[in-house]
């Protein structure tokens, strides 16, 4: 197994030489040293290692040096494409094209293009037929969109070149349900190809896409299995916190450590977005740190925040798991976990956003006492080992945060709404973790996870029926209604529907502005749905009519002739005569009309 890079010199194409020394790694990961002969020497790979191993270089060498050498036969064509990368979500696309640039500034000849969410369709297409390109990166949602659109753009004869298939994140892909997009992607793509799945993690969804995807792939897995399933250099913590203290207790370790630059993984985006407004009014002045909030629902401002929180020296990010998988933010030195992921793989996506490329890193999850079995099952289950640190958090502390939350929530309704629905939403992603027989939603002491919170009130919900929640501090002498929304339009719009109430018992809403369509009787609305379906069915068949008679705006004629039936009902029947030896070749091309 080569070791350097210039171990391969004689295999790689000399522009791709350049581009290698160009990046000043002079050494190859093992994942790289262990893939790259293999995609080299066509062959399928799925290849199996810990995050922050250099798997996106692990597949882009390759992919440049077989377009560089196929081009040797054929010069590429702008609207040719040689080579696709899928990745899980456009922030993951977006960093692999970004070391792609990178690379093409030695290569000559070769094209890049993005096509992911966030910008419309038609941009996309626009820029494939001004621009062209060889190498697409893309996720899966958008590329099955353009293979699949015939009006404007014919994706399917651009990949009918294609040389490589790279599936990064493979286990991501299938576990945001994008299997269905592959499926319809693979049926659009040659089977002549090379292909590569890399992934931090095998499961059983992976091993079903290698046998319908790869043809013999060689299976690389350089994943330590032995030890840990992460980066040797990164040290994973935990905290026991008090069951209404976790607040307090991340805090008060953010101001111990003297934390830099964080990412902090929350459960829900409704979570990320309540915090991210109330971190700042909370955070000591000790810590400094700048907050910036990222999740899925965010569309067009993710590619901003992202950069900011690059180009920040100290910031810490609140986010859910869309920025789990191998994402690379330089000098990450700490990953906070507000609570255990759904699912344990996860855990090791989440830590890895630290101790990247040979940097050391650290990372802490915060617990409940109900929760610290969870500590044996990650060590087990991912071969991940956390050590305590104890929480220094005291109960002053954890009493006056959770006043000051309530006093901002008490100045603006819009907080004390969000608040709720973090609370809410936080509970329900609980009840569906992937450990319930470990993490038991009903051994969660809901009533003191509220007042971490800093709700004003518990939330009317199933979950908190039957329930314990002495631990809750009842606000007294408190009216939610008094509670005003900052936006003065919104508020009086809101006093106005307050007051109506207060006088008719109903609240006014958008419903009870329709008069309510009085009822029929039912024969009467039989024949009237009769009707309508008399009247659909002859226009279909004005429709199918004006096709026939060649009045269909130019669209082709849909369907078969019994008569071309027939014809291939015996083409079919003289071939399976042919496949059982009944006739010679000779009759077999003669009865076709071949001679």
């Amino acid at each position: 197994m080569p070791k350097s890079w210039e171990a391969l010199g004689e295999v790689l194409n000399k522009e791709v030489q350049d581009a290698i020394k160009s990046l000043n790694f002079p050494f190859m990961t093992p994942v790289q040293a262990a893939a790259i002969p293999q995609l080299l020497n066509k062959k399928d790979v799925a290849a199996e290692a810990v995050t922050g191993s250099g798997k996106t270089l692990a597949f882009l060498i390759p992919v440049l040096d077989i377009l560089k050498k196929k081009e040797l036969e054929e010069k590429w064509h702008k609207h040719q494409i040689g080579a696709i990368v899928i990745s899980p979500t456009r922030e993951l696309a977006l960093q692999t094209k970004l070391v792609l640039d990178q690379l093409l500034e030695s290569v000559t000849n070769l094209k890049e293009i993005l096509f992911v969410g966030g910008n419309s369709v038609e941009e996309d297409v626009k820029n494939f037929k001004d621009i062209g390109g060889n190498i697409v990166i893309c996720t899966p949602g958008r590329l099955e969109d353009l293979l699949t659109r015939r009006q404007d753009i014919n994706l399917p004869t651009a990949v009918k070149n294609l040389e490589v298939l790279i599936l990064d994140e493979a286990d991501r892909l299938l576990d945001l349900g994008f299997q269905k997009s592959l499926d319809t992607i693979l049926s659009y793509l040659p089977r002549q190809r090379r292909t590569g799945l890399f992934s931090a993690t095998q499961t059983k969804e992976i091993q079903d896409l290698i046998r319908a995807g790869l043809r013999n792939p060689v299976l690389v897995s350089v994943s330590a299995k032995a030890q840990q399933s992460t980066p040797d250099l990164l040290q994973n913590y935990y905290i026991l916190a008090k069951n209404d203290g976790k607040l307090a207790a991340l805090l008060s370790f953010l101001q111990q450590k003297q934390v830099k630059k964080a990412i902090c993984f929350f459960p829900t985006c409704a979570c990320v977005d309540y915090w991210s407004r109330v971190f700042p009014h909370i955070m000591s002045k000790d810590v400094n740190l700048p907050v910036l909030a990222i999740h899925g629902k965010m569309k067009n401002k993710r590619k901003n925040i992202l950069e900011s929180f690059k180009s920040k020296e100290k910031a810490l990010l609140l986010c859910t798991d869309v920025m789990a998988r191998g994402i690379d933010i330089p000098e990450v030195d700490w990953v906070l976990q507000w609570d255990p992921p759904a699912s344990a793989s996860s855990f090791v996506h989440r830590v890895g956003r630290t101790a990247r490329q040979g940097q050391t890193g650290s990372s802490i999850i915060i617990l409940l006492d109900n929760e610290e079995c969870y500590v044996n099952f990650i060590e087990t289950n991912q071969r991940v080992k956390l050590n305590r640190i104890d929480d220094v958090s005291s109960r002053d502390q954890i009493d006056d945060l959770r006043e000051n939350i309530r006093r901002l929530q008490m100045k603006d309704r819009v907080l004390m709404e969000l608040a709720t629905k973090a609370f809410v939403s936080h509970v329900k992603a609980y009840s569906k973790h992937e450990c319930s027989l470990l993490l038991r939603l009903k051994e969660l002491p809901l009533g003191a996870l509220a007042a971490s919170y800093g709700l004003l009130q518990l939330p009317k919900m199933p979950e908190l029926k039957n329930r314990d929640l002495s631990d809750f501090p009842i606000v007294n002498n408190f009216d939610t209604n008094n509670v005003p929304y900052r936006d003065k339009t919104r508020e009086a719009i809101r006093l106005k529907k307050l007051n109506e109430y207060k006088q008719t018992g109903i609240w006014p809403s958008k419903k009870t502005k329709f008069i309510k369509k009085p009822t029929e009787a039912w024969s009467t609305a039989k024949k009237c749905k009769e009707a309508r379906k008399e009247k659909r069915l002859k226009r279909k068949q004005a429709k199918e009519a004006s096709k026939v008679e060649g009045k269909g705006k130019g669209k082709k004629r849909k369907g078969i002739s019994e008569e071309d039936m027939e014809e291939l009902k015996k083409d079919i029947a003289l071939f399976k005569k042919f496949k059982k030896k009944k006739i010679s070749n000779e009759e077999y091309e003669k009865a076709m009309g071949l001679l």
